[in-house]
């Protein structure tokens, strides 16, 4: 078998892949919503215009106590929100928490 050549198997031309259509232009009306912000405040969605924070029960220091405060109250706190950051649902959830026990 010394004398047998060795065959290598043709190759074949590499495939490309047919290029990608174009996505169909948008019509001018059409207003693209990500595109704005919902602005700075409160609400889901928004961004934070300040920092919030909340001190801790010195008793355990895991319990939130009295109100939502835009500077660190010193001590233990959490901080809720940092200033441009977007508020989510569980943001919205801890402000009104908070809100709710300082009218308590």
């Amino acid at each position: 078998m010394a004398d047998s050549p060795t065959t290598t198997p043709p190759t074949e031309p590499e495939k490309t892949p047919p290029p990608a259509a174009a996505p169909a232009p948008l019509p001018p009306a059409t207003v693209r919503p990500q595109e704005y912000a919902a602005g700075a405040g409160w609400d889901v969605g928004q961004t934070a215009p300040e920092d919030a924070f909340r001190a801790l029960d010195t008793a355990d220091f895991a319990t939130p106590t009295g109100p939502v405060v835009h500077r660190h109250p010193g001590g233990y706190a959490r901080q809720i929100v940092a200033k441009g950051a977007v508020i989510t649902e569980g943001v919205r959830r801890e402000l009104d928490a908070a809100d709710e026990s300082a009218g308590a």
